[in-house]
């Protein structure tokens, strides 16, 4: 396909949501609430055929796990929204004199990735329609059929219930300079931007808005005082979610010495698996690719899957593989992010030298992400919140889905802001509220 047809799509896909835009607008709050329940209700009913579609196309992670995380975005993103006021009058400060009026954005460019395709479609959508927005997805091309799928549900919803068609487009041949042209494109409002690091870079130096995310690298300190039993659930089951592939699953262990014992009980009770040193070096060299990337082959497999592929042997249970380690560093993948049941575990003397290791964890890779405490002390959890160099502290849950605001009162959301330290304009969990502007009518007061 030559650079022009590729540049003339991005022309019409942006044209036709642009105007589509332009009369979506005008609607009233009733009218755009009834379009988004109604694209909530369709991809919830189209939860699991989606996730078997990501499933098959992709080859990652699990169908059922797949069906919770597309239900989470329709739903708990749903009930999270539907009573926020986006149109017209938002609020009013009588004691300041100050009128609040919510206006769209525009036309939204939407990055999707291609390990939480569906869900991230769905999340958008729903955040982009509520705020009166158009929006056009750039998909990963590992997941084209499923994000296909996902924008036709959800398009068909929202004319169904009265939108204007267009609203919600996709680029249907993608390719890096599509997204480029797209990311670019003078109409373009915002960059919604949930994938790697070079794709977030892009974005950001596109000359337009963005909110980008970057990579995890969750660290997790077991203090001495934890509820090991708890905390090891937490691990395992946020650990084994689909396989791994949420951003904000754990990544590494901390332990401290006085617990490590019951800890490795509790990790052997759940089915996890100890790798010796020449197990460990085996299962290093595939962790990474020559350039330093994450290798795709393990990405949201099995722990028995990823034995297999690298050829050592291990119960046909395994539900992680577990690789003790002490050195912290880009050459060591164990203190990196691993999109797979794999885990890295460092042995700590104190509760001050946990917190500098999830520090140094953080440092490596990850930086303003999410780090994990599990602690029975009130003064731990906010002594490790207050160092952690991360937008997300989380305190005995599970990553995973604690990050995401499925099992914590966070916002719910697929796009997790890192911070400027991590990269990104915001610590937030994005929501409706970063996809529409505020004017302001202020009365004199002096």
């Amino acid at each position: 396909m030559t650079e022009v047809i590729k540049v003339k799509e991005i022309e019409i896909l942006v044209e036709t949501a642009k105007k589509a835009q332009a009369e979506y607008e005008n609607y009233t709050q009733e009218q755009v609430d009834t379009i988004v329940k109604n694209v909530y209700q369709k991809t919830l009913d189209n939860a699991e055929k989606l996730a078997i579609s990501v499933n098959e196309e992709t080859g990652f992670g699990k169908v059922s796990d797949k069906i919770i995380k597309n239900t989470f975005a329709s739903e708990q993103v749903y009930e999270s929204i539907k009573d926020l006021p986006t149109v017209g009058v938002i609020n009013r400060r009588k004691e300041d004199k100050i009128i609040e009026i919510g206006i769209p954005l525009g036309v939204v460019a939407g990055l999707i990735p291609s390990t939480n395709p569906t869900a991230t479609v769905i999340f958008k959508s729903l955040i982009a329609l509520k705020t009166r927005n158009a929006i056009v997805f750039s998909p990963h091309p590992k997941a084209l059929k499923s994000i296909l799928m996902a924008v036709e549900i959800i398009e068909k919803a929202a004319v169904e219930a009265g939108a204007p068609a267009g609203l919600v487009q996709v680029i249907q041949v993608p390719t890096l300079d599509a997204t480029s042209a797209l990311m670019k494109h003078a109409d373009v409002s915002l960059i919604l931007a949930t994938g790697g690091k070079a794709m977030v870079q892009a974005a950001y130096s596109s000359g337009n808005p963005a909110i980008g995310v970057g990579p995890g690298n969750v660290p997790v300190l077991i203090d001495a005082t934890a509820d090991i039993v708890h905390a090891i659930e937490c691990v395992i089951s946020s650990k084994t979610f689909d396989n791994g592939i949420i951003c904000a699953s754990e990544q590494a262990l901390v332990v401290d010495k006085t617990v490590k014992e019951a800890v490795i009980e509790q990790l052997k009770a759940k089915k996890a698996y100890f790798m010796n040193e020449e197990e460990s070096a085996k299962v290093s060299q595939f962790i990474l690719r020559e350039t330093g990337t994450l290798n795709p082959d393990i990405v949201g497999k099995s722990a028995s899957d990823v034995a297999k592929l690298v050829g050592i042997s291990v119960p046909a249970e395994t539900s992680i593989l577990i690789s003790e380690q002490t050195e912290i560093g880009h050459h060591n993948p164990y203190s990196r992010e691993k999109l797979t049941p794999i885990l890295g575990l460092f042995t700590v003397d104190s509760f001050e030298n946990g917190v500098e290791t999830c520090k140094a964890l953080l440092a490596n890779e990850g930086t303003g992400h999410t780090a994990v405490i599990h602690t029975t002390m009130d003064a731990n959890a906010e002594s490790f919140g207050l160092e952690m160099r991360a937008s997300r502290i989380l305190v005995n849950t599970l990553g995973a889905l604690g990050a995401i605001g499925a099992t914590t009162k966070l916002a719910p959301s697929m796009t997790l802001g890192c911070g400027a330290m991590g990269g990104s304009s915001t610590t937030d969990n994005v929501t409706a509220h970063h996809l529409m502007n505020v004017k302001r009518i202020a009365y004199g007061v002096e």
